[in-house]
């Protein structure tokens, strides 16, 4: 496989069954190799291996390639979600979401004609900002099940790491600053930062201002062995800009529902995403990496905002937040629902009954001579009969002497 690199990468490979299964007991989707081959040493001639994709690249490793491997079928994380019956309702077009993390390649056919960039950041040598911009925005290939959650979105590449992928306090602020400056509706940062909350939490103002979402993951994907404890112990938060007020800090979760078990603490996360064993195009060709962390959970939160935004254009930014975590399914760290995000009324608080009105009887209408005539007519009936049925009753009862009659 062309340009494999030697870094920081999550081990996430797994195998990819062919046949389906329940929404959470599948593992991903399946693959084909792009030429004809034997899958690896699976035992099963119907499975093979997606290739990890690089949080970071070594020193003097090559640029991450193409996978040279396409799944054939949907993720799991598409099943998870609901997909399907969201984007019948909404598919994100006319919002653009920016990404903030190692660049988006242009040139990648799912993405084709929707990347812009500023900064240099339409290259992508680590891969994670291009697999991000898919998981967001990838529209369908023919031969592949695989698609993003937002596939009319637009996507604005910004550089917030070199490109080694090492992140910086400084090139974060600038993107997501540049990202609302040019009109995004949603940015998404792919990093989670121990340091900088004040130029990060400045940032995440100046986006919110701007009528802006800014979404990051509230943990790492990885922590390098520099970064540790003295007993390799992993920091524990708060990481920016996800900690920031009005930036939406996101979680990940795998295909049984939990975290994997290595996973990076994650602080304070307000909403949780599929983002182990996902599933998503890489910097050149068609075909697809394996990858899992919260960077990856948060994108998939950045692309039903973006849902949002295309169905529900008057919304503001922290209205939008309001409605994603109100529709979450509820969890430790309440789970995405795309589809209840997009259909949810916007006050769920039930309507108080109206107090009715005091009934208004209309007044009564002037009697004009016709209709008293016709009273009095049906009054002076009324007395005649009375009479007469008294002329016939009076009598009998004399001669009775008013005692009851007898049987015969």
């Amino acid at each position: 496989m062309k340009g494999r690199s030697a870094g920081l990468v999550l081990a996430v490979a797994v195998v990819l069954p062919v046949t389906g299964g329940p929404a959470l007991a599948l593992p991903t989707a399946p693959v084909a190799p792009a030429a004809p081959s034997e899958s690896p040493g699976s035992g099963d001639p119907g499975a093979t291996l997606l290739p990890p994709l690089p949080v970071r690249l070594g020193e003097g490793s090559p640029c991450t390639g193409a996978s040279g491997r396409t799944a054939t079928g949907a993720a799991w994380s598409q099943a998870a979600l609901g997909l399907s019956r969201a984007q019948r309702i909404s598919r994100g077009g006319g919002v653009t979401v920016a990404v903030v993390d190692t660049g988006v390649a242009s040139g990648v056919p799912s993405l084709s004609g929707r990347v812009k960039s500023a900064g240099g950041a339409g290259e992508d040598c680590v891969g994670h900002g291009t697999f991000a911009a898919g998981l967001i925005a990838a529209a369908p290939e023919k031969g592949s099940g695989i698609t993003g959650i937002a596939p009319q979105a637009e996507i604005l590449a910004l550089p917030g790491t070199d490109d080694r992928g090492v992140p910086s306090v400084e090139r974060v602020a600038a993107g997501i600053r540049a990202a609302a400056d040019r009109g995004a509706q949603v940015i998404y940062v792919g990093q989670a930062l121990g340091t900088g909350k004040a130029e990060l939490t400045a940032a995440v103002a100046h986006a919110t201002r701007r009528d802006a979402l800014v979404v990051a993951p509230a943990a790492p994907d990885a922590v390098p062995r520099e970064e540790r404890g003295p007993q390799g112990e992993p920091p524990v938060g708060p990481y920016w800009p996800a900690a920031a007020p009005g930036a939406l800090a996101v979680v990940d979760f795998g295909p049984g529902g939990v975290r994997q078990r290595n996973a990076p603490p994650a602080h304070e996360p307000e909403l949780s995403a599929p983002g182990s064993a996902m599933v998503s195009v890489g910097p050149e060709g068609s075909g697809h990496y394996i990858g899992s962390g919260a960077s990856l959970a948060a994108a998939g939160v950045a692309g039903t905002a973006a849902l949002v935004r295309a169905y529900h254009p008057g919304l503001t930014a922290p209205e939008v937040t309001r409605r994603l975590l109100d529709s979450a399914y509820p969890s430790d760290a309440p789970r995405l629902d795309p589809y209840a995000a997009l259909s949810l009324l916007q006050d769920r608080t039930p309507a108080a009954a109206p107090t009715p009105a005091p009934a208004r009887m209309p007044p009564p209408a002037d009697p004009g001579p016709r209709d008293r005539a016709l009273t009095i007519a049906a009054v002076g009936l009324a007395t005649v009969l009375l009479l007469a049925a008294l002329a016939a009753v009076v009598p009998r009862g004399r001669a009775r002497k008013w005692r009851p009659p007898t049987a015969p």
